[in-house]
């Protein structure tokens, strides 16, 4: 089987080409120097050229505060929405599949009810949602074999993110504040490109969920059993998101994601987020 993986240095792709490899599949991985998804005669030259069997599509603009920026705006839906599009049709005249990656952003994030694959009720509340809602359509509305995995509260080795971030905190604060009414759960991208590559040996299409089990937390929890886990003595306060400010874009209160799709269509779930958070420690050397 032959896979062409976008977004190879970040954080998703840099181990969904690993996990490609471990099963013995031709992987190649390609970012913007290899392939500029923005530019439709590069997609088309690059996939084509390649013939792959299936795409699976991680490269996006995801600096969610960075996108609110007028002067992004752009280049942020260039990215998300059109370069997607440009996928998207080279993999419709290949007839070969097509795994999107999108996010718990492409909703509203009200209620507490778990958002489900199939709901259609978006309203994102910021640019980066809205471009990857856009993104999600072009692949719907392109393409007959496609996967489009929503995920939320991402990390991974090769990036930044959450994680690393309480982390160097941590060597310097005594004390961090942390919102405590955002709700989801993580997910960790060894475990996630696991369950990518499994989808991509099916064909068992449509819309999916896809975070480390163990329930809903908050990212105050979250920042708690970090340290707890690290062994750090950094006292966490948790705070509403009106109290903590900062962020130009908005946030979803609610990005409970129901995963019981992956079940249901013989899927293996992802393990449990504080088992994976303790491997991805142990990965980063804690």
């Amino acid at each position: 089987m032959k896979i062409l993986v976008t977004g190879v240095r970040g954080q998703l792709g840099y181990d969904v080409v690993n996990e490609c490899q471990k099963r013995g599949y031709d992987a190649i991985g390609v970012d913007v120097e290899e392939m500029d998804i923005t530019t439709p005669e590069a997609v088309d030259r690059v996939i084509t050229a390649t013939e792959p069997d299936a795409v699976i599509h991680c490269a996006a603009w995801t600096a969610v505060d960075a996108a609110e920026d007028p002067e992004n705006a752009a280049t942020v839906r260039a990215v998300n929405a059109g370069g997607t599009q440009n996928i998207a049709t080279v993999c419709r005249e290949l007839n070969c599949k097509l795994v999107y990656i999108s996010t718990d952003y492409v909703f509203d994030g009200q209620g507490t009810k778990p958002w489900e694959p199939d709901e259609k009720d978006y309203r994102p509340l910021n640019v980066y949602g809205q471009t990857k809602l856009e993104g999600e359509l072009a692949v719907a509305n392109t393409v007959e074999k496609y996967f489009i995995v929503r995920i939320a509260w991402v990390f991974g080795v090769n990036g930044k993110n959450f994680i690393k971030t309480m982390l160097n905190v941590g060597k310097t604060h005594d004390t961090i504040r942390v919102v405590n009414d955002q709700i989801g759960t993580p997910t960790y991208t060894y475990d996630l490109a696991r369950l990518l590559v499994d989808m991509a040996e099916s064909e068992k299409y449509g819309y999916y969920h896809a975070t480390n089990e163990g329930g809903y937390i908050s990212w105050y929890d979250f920042a708690c059993e970090i340290f707890r886990q690290a062994g750090y003595p950094t006292k966490v306060i948790p705070v509403t998101t009106v109290e903590y400010g900062l962020s130009k874009a908005k946030r979803p209160f609610n990005s409970r994601l129901d995963k019981r799709k992956l079940v249901e269509n013989g899927f293996t779930p992802l393990p449990d987020w504080k088992d994976a958070l303790k491997r991805y420690l142990k990965e980063i050397g804690y």
